[in-house]
Protein backbone atom coordinates (compact mmCIF):
# COMPACT_ATOMS: atom_id res chain seq x y z
CA UNK A 1 0.00 0.00 0.00
CA UNK A 2 1.32 3.60 -0.62
CA UNK A 3 2.86 5.09 2.51
CA UNK A 4 1.05 8.89 1.48
CA UNK A 5 -2.07 7.39 1.01
CA UNK A 6 -4.87 9.80 1.59
CA UNK A 7 -2.46 12.69 2.98
CA UNK A 8 -2.66 16.14 1.55
CA UNK A 9 0.73 17.52 1.46
CA UNK A 10 2.51 20.90 1.02
CA UNK A 11 6.05 20.88 -0.18
CA UNK A 12 8.13 24.63 -0.51
CA UNK A 13 10.86 25.16 -2.93
CA UNK A 14 9.16 22.04 -4.82
CA UNK A 15 10.08 23.62 -8.50
CA UNK A 16 13.55 21.68 -8.73
CA UNK A 17 16.01 19.95 -6.81
CA UNK A 18 15.45 17.70 -3.82
CA UNK A 19 12.45 20.08 -3.08
CA UNK A 20 11.09 18.40 -6.77
CA UNK A 21 12.13 15.32 -5.99
CA UNK A 22 9.94 15.10 -2.70
CA UNK A 23 6.56 16.45 -4.41
CA UNK A 24 7.22 13.41 -7.24
CA UNK A 25 7.81 10.61 -4.44
CA UNK A 26 4.78 11.87 -2.01
CA UNK A 27 2.42 11.69 -5.24
CA UNK A 28 3.74 8.15 -5.82
CA UNK A 29 3.01 7.15 -2.61
CA UNK A 30 -0.82 8.25 -2.97
CA UNK A 31 -0.61 12.00 -1.44
CA UNK A 32 -2.23 14.79 -2.52
CA UNK A 33 0.40 17.27 -3.35
CA UNK A 34 0.63 21.29 -3.13
CA UNK A 35 3.75 22.31 -5.42
CA UNK A 36 4.53 25.52 -3.56
CA UNK A 37 7.97 27.29 -5.94
CA UNK A 38 8.53 31.16 -5.89
CA UNK A 39 9.49 29.96 -9.90
CA UNK A 40 5.93 29.82 -11.32
CA UNK A 41 7.29 27.81 -14.41
CA UNK A 42 8.94 25.69 -12.88
CA UNK A 43 6.18 25.49 -10.22
CA UNK A 44 3.34 24.42 -12.99
CA UNK A 45 6.04 22.00 -14.61
CA UNK A 46 6.52 20.11 -11.72
CA UNK A 47 2.57 19.99 -10.91
CA UNK A 48 1.73 19.02 -14.75
CA UNK A 49 4.32 16.18 -14.20
CA UNK A 50 2.51 14.57 -11.25
CA UNK A 51 -0.92 15.03 -13.02
CA UNK A 52 0.30 13.66 -16.26
CA UNK A 53 1.49 10.28 -13.86
CA UNK A 54 -2.58 9.88 -12.90
CA UNK A 55 -1.64 11.64 -9.53
CA UNK A 56 -3.09 14.87 -8.07
CA UNK A 57 -1.43 17.90 -7.67
CA UNK A 58 -1.55 21.79 -7.78
CA UNK A 59 0.81 24.67 -8.56
CA UNK A 60 0.90 26.96 -6.08
CA UNK A 61 3.45 29.67 -7.16
CA UNK A 62 4.37 32.00 -4.01
CA UNK A 63 7.19 33.71 -1.93
CA UNK A 64 7.64 32.26 1.85
CA UNK A 65 8.82 35.53 3.14
CA UNK A 66 5.51 36.93 2.02
CA UNK A 67 2.57 35.81 4.67
CA UNK A 68 -0.14 37.01 1.90
CA UNK A 69 0.96 34.61 -0.40
CA UNK A 70 1.70 31.82 1.53
CA UNK A 71 -1.91 32.21 3.05
CA UNK A 72 -3.00 32.03 -0.26
CA UNK A 73 -1.18 29.24 -0.98
CA UNK A 74 -2.30 27.43 2.48
CA UNK A 75 -6.01 28.52 1.14
CA UNK A 76 -5.88 27.20 -2.37
CA UNK A 77 -4.53 23.57 -1.40
CA UNK A 78 -7.13 23.48 1.34
CA UNK A 79 -9.87 24.31 -1.37
CA UNK A 80 -8.45 22.05 -4.16
CA UNK A 81 -8.23 18.71 -1.64
CA UNK A 82 -9.00 19.26 1.77
CA UNK A 83 -7.81 19.86 5.32
CA UNK A 84 -3.04 19.84 4.87
CA UNK A 85 -1.70 16.86 6.88
CA UNK A 86 2.21 17.17 6.23
CA UNK A 87 4.14 19.97 5.71
CA UNK A 88 7.36 20.10 3.71
CA UNK A 89 9.28 23.20 4.16
CA UNK A 90 11.80 22.92 2.07
CA UNK A 91 12.65 26.31 0.24
CA UNK A 92 16.33 27.97 1.23
CA UNK A 93 18.56 30.24 -0.45
CA UNK A 94 22.43 29.22 0.45
CA UNK A 95 24.88 32.63 -0.12
CA UNK A 96 28.68 31.86 0.87
CA UNK A 97 30.80 33.30 2.38
CA UNK A 98 32.54 33.92 6.18
CA UNK A 99 30.76 36.68 8.51
CA UNK A 100 32.92 39.57 7.32
CA UNK A 101 32.53 38.34 3.76
CA UNK A 102 28.67 38.44 4.07
CA UNK A 103 26.03 41.23 2.81
CA UNK A 104 24.06 42.84 5.18
CA UNK A 105 21.13 41.71 1.53
CA UNK A 106 22.79 38.21 1.57
CA UNK A 107 22.39 37.46 5.36
CA UNK A 108 18.75 38.97 5.48
CA UNK A 109 17.27 37.01 2.61
CA UNK A 110 18.88 33.57 3.94
CA UNK A 111 17.13 33.94 7.13
CA UNK A 112 14.02 35.19 5.09
CA UNK A 113 13.72 32.22 3.03
CA UNK A 114 15.15 29.75 4.86
CA UNK A 115 13.98 30.37 8.64
CA UNK A 116 10.88 32.81 8.25
CA UNK A 117 9.46 30.80 5.19
CA UNK A 118 9.11 27.80 7.96
CA UNK A 119 7.86 30.16 10.59
CA UNK A 120 5.16 31.67 7.90
CA UNK A 121 3.91 28.33 6.11
CA UNK A 122 3.89 26.30 9.84
CA UNK A 123 1.85 29.39 11.22
CA UNK A 124 -0.70 28.80 8.36
CA UNK A 125 -0.56 24.76 8.49
CA UNK A 126 -1.06 23.96 12.31
CA UNK A 127 -4.39 25.30 12.76
CA UNK A 128 -5.21 22.88 9.94
CA UNK A 129 -3.16 20.05 11.13
CA UNK A 130 -5.17 20.37 14.69
CA UNK A 131 -8.74 20.29 12.28
CA UNK A 132 -7.53 17.17 11.05
CA UNK A 133 -6.51 15.76 14.07
CA UNK A 134 -2.84 15.51 13.59
CA UNK A 135 -0.07 15.97 10.93
CA UNK A 136 3.68 15.91 10.28
CA UNK A 137 5.90 19.30 9.68
CA UNK A 138 9.42 18.28 8.06
CA UNK A 139 12.56 21.33 7.79
CA UNK A 140 15.05 21.01 5.58
CA UNK A 141 17.96 21.63 7.64
CA UNK A 142 21.69 20.69 6.54
CA UNK A 143 24.65 18.84 8.30
CA UNK A 144 26.21 22.42 8.23
CA UNK A 145 23.34 23.28 10.88
CA UNK A 146 25.18 20.97 13.39
CA UNK A 147 29.04 21.14 12.25
CA UNK A 148 29.22 23.99 10.24
CA UNK A 149 31.28 23.95 7.54
CA UNK A 150 34.01 26.61 6.26
CA UNK A 151 32.35 29.22 4.36
CA UNK A 152 28.65 29.18 5.10
CA UNK A 153 27.92 31.44 7.72
CA UNK A 154 24.76 32.40 7.25
CA UNK A 155 23.79 29.09 5.81
CA UNK A 156 25.04 27.37 8.67
CA UNK A 157 23.16 29.63 11.13
CA UNK A 158 19.96 29.11 9.69
CA UNK A 159 20.17 25.61 9.58
CA UNK A 160 20.69 25.50 13.18
CA UNK A 161 17.95 27.60 14.13
CA UNK A 162 15.64 25.34 11.93
CA UNK A 163 17.07 22.10 14.11
CA UNK A 164 16.17 24.07 17.36
CA UNK A 165 12.77 25.37 16.31
CA UNK A 166 12.28 21.70 15.29
CA UNK A 167 12.75 20.99 19.06
CA UNK A 168 10.48 23.79 20.45
CA UNK A 169 7.72 22.72 17.68
CA UNK A 170 7.50 18.99 19.18
CA UNK A 171 7.27 19.95 22.79
CA UNK A 172 4.40 22.80 22.07
CA UNK A 173 2.29 20.33 19.54
CA UNK A 174 2.96 16.86 20.57
CA UNK A 175 -0.43 16.25 22.57
CA UNK A 176 -2.51 17.63 18.81
CA UNK A 177 -1.14 14.65 17.54
CA UNK A 178 1.51 17.22 15.38
CA UNK A 179 4.81 15.34 14.79
CA UNK A 180 7.74 18.01 13.55
CA UNK A 181 11.22 17.07 12.85
CA UNK A 182 13.94 18.09 10.73
CA UNK A 183 16.49 15.78 7.86
CA UNK A 184 20.04 17.29 7.42
CA UNK A 185 21.14 16.39 4.24
CA UNK A 186 25.42 16.51 3.70
CA UNK A 187 26.40 17.03 -0.09
CA UNK A 188 23.78 15.68 -2.40
CA UNK A 189 23.97 15.58 -6.14
CA UNK A 190 21.39 18.19 -7.02
CA UNK A 191 21.31 21.94 -8.75
CA UNK A 192 22.35 23.60 -5.56
CA UNK A 193 25.43 21.65 -5.68
CA UNK A 194 25.98 21.76 -9.31
CA UNK A 195 26.03 25.84 -8.74
CA UNK A 196 28.70 25.59 -5.98
CA UNK A 197 31.06 23.49 -8.59
CA UNK A 198 30.25 25.43 -12.02
CA UNK A 199 31.51 28.65 -9.65
CA UNK A 200 34.37 26.87 -8.89
CA UNK A 201 38.20 27.76 -10.74
CA UNK A 202 38.03 24.16 -11.91
CA UNK A 203 34.55 23.02 -11.74
CA UNK A 204 35.89 19.28 -12.61
CA UNK A 205 38.10 18.82 -9.81
CA UNK A 206 36.02 20.38 -7.47
CA UNK A 207 33.31 17.97 -8.06
CA UNK A 208 35.81 15.59 -7.90
CA UNK A 209 36.95 16.33 -4.32
CA UNK A 210 33.17 16.65 -3.15
CA UNK A 211 33.46 12.84 -3.73
CA UNK A 212 36.76 11.90 -2.40
CA UNK A 213 35.96 13.80 1.15
CA UNK A 214 32.88 11.78 1.69
CA UNK A 215 33.26 8.60 3.76
CA UNK A 216 31.42 6.57 1.30
CA UNK A 217 33.91 7.81 -1.43
CA UNK A 218 30.63 9.83 -3.29
CA UNK A 219 28.18 12.52 -2.64
CA UNK A 220 24.22 11.57 -2.02
CA UNK A 221 21.46 11.08 -4.38
CA UNK A 222 18.30 12.76 -4.03
CA UNK A 223 16.46 9.82 -4.11
CA UNK A 224 18.17 9.01 -0.66
CA UNK A 225 17.22 12.18 0.99
CA UNK A 226 13.55 11.72 -0.16
CA UNK A 227 13.45 8.46 1.33
CA UNK A 228 14.05 9.79 4.57
CA UNK A 229 11.25 12.56 4.01
CA UNK A 230 8.60 9.83 2.86
CA UNK A 231 8.91 8.12 5.94
CA UNK A 232 8.97 10.90 8.44
CA UNK A 233 5.97 11.92 6.64
CA UNK A 234 4.27 8.51 6.87
CA UNK A 235 2.15 6.98 9.93
CA UNK A 236 4.69 4.59 9.94
CA UNK A 237 7.13 7.25 12.11
CA UNK A 238 3.98 7.64 14.30
CA UNK A 239 6.65 8.13 17.58
CA UNK A 240 9.06 9.93 15.85
CA UNK A 241 9.47 13.81 16.27
CA UNK A 242 11.67 16.64 17.82
CA UNK A 243 14.13 14.44 16.22
CA UNK A 244 17.19 15.65 13.17
CA UNK A 245 17.82 13.12 10.82
CA UNK A 246 21.58 13.18 9.28
CA UNK A 247 21.54 12.04 5.73
CA UNK A 248 25.01 12.35 4.96
CA UNK A 249 26.48 9.10 4.28
CA UNK A 250 28.58 9.18 7.80
CA UNK A 251 30.17 12.88 7.05
CA UNK A 252 28.73 14.31 10.24
CA UNK A 253 30.74 12.08 12.59
CA UNK A 254 33.85 12.40 10.56
CA UNK A 255 36.65 14.33 12.79
CA UNK A 256 37.98 16.38 9.83
CA UNK A 257 35.68 18.57 8.16
CA UNK A 258 36.11 19.16 4.58
CA UNK A 259 37.80 22.31 3.18
CA UNK A 260 36.99 22.55 -0.94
Amino acid sequence: MPMLKGKVCLVTGAGNGIGRGIALRFAQEGASVGVLDIQAAACQNVADEIKQAGSQAIALPANVTRADEVSQAVKRLTDAFGLPTVLVHNAAVMPTGTIDQTSEADWDRAYAVNVKGAYLTSREIIPLMRKAGGGSIVLMASITGVNGLPGLAAYSGTKGALISLVRAMAIDHARENIRVNSVSPGTIDSPMLHAVVAEAPNPEQTRRAFDEVQPRGRVGTIDEVVNVFVFLASDQASYVSGANVSVDGGMSVKSEQPRL
